[in-house]
């Protein structure tokens, strides 16, 4: 009998005649070690990418509610004030002589919330002459937060 026809017969057989086969319980441990691993070292990084993606969103949209603003004031000869807020860009003027002048909506569909869900924080008041301020408090949704996160409009 040669080498490789006594490994054959030494080796576990099925019932039907061939060799089972399959991980051991040893091997499938270290596999999740390693997914572990590199789900430990790699997600993190995920995570931060995440919350730097909000942060552009909200830079992005502080932009483009800043240009439907500047686009509302040419019609109407003016920011909404603080009561009016955002909603002016959506919705036309109580006043009948700004509701003759007002050409929107500004904006499709409402005044987005911020990536975190809080709504942009408006006031019709800034530093340059027709300055607005316009900023997201970010993730904590309140003032004093992470600087990260508050985004004026310029």
């Amino acid at each position: 009998m040669s080498v490789f026809e006594a490994r054959l017969l030494s080796e576990p057989r099925s019932r039907g005649g061939q060799r089972e086969t399959g991980f051991t319980l040893l091997e499938l441990l270290v596999v999740l070690a390693i997914i572990g691993l590199l789900g430990a070292l790699v997600g993190p990084r995920l995570f931060e990418r995440l919350e730097g993606s909000k942060v552009t969103t909200a830079q992005t949209q502080v932009r483009m509610l800043k240009t439907s603003l500047d686009t509302m004031r040419l019609d109407i000869g003016r920011y909404p004030t603080a009561e009016e807020g955002l909603d002016l860009l959506v919705r036309a003027p109580s006043e009948p002589s700004l509701r003759a002048r007002w050409h929107g909506p500004y904006l499709e569909g409402e005044v987005p919330l911020d990536p975190w869900g809080n709504p942009y924080q408006y006031s019709p008041t800034g530093r340059e002459l027709n300055a607005i301020t316009l900023y997201s408090y970010g993730p904590t949704g309140k003032p004093g937060g992470e600087s990260v996160g508050y985004l004026p409009a310029g």
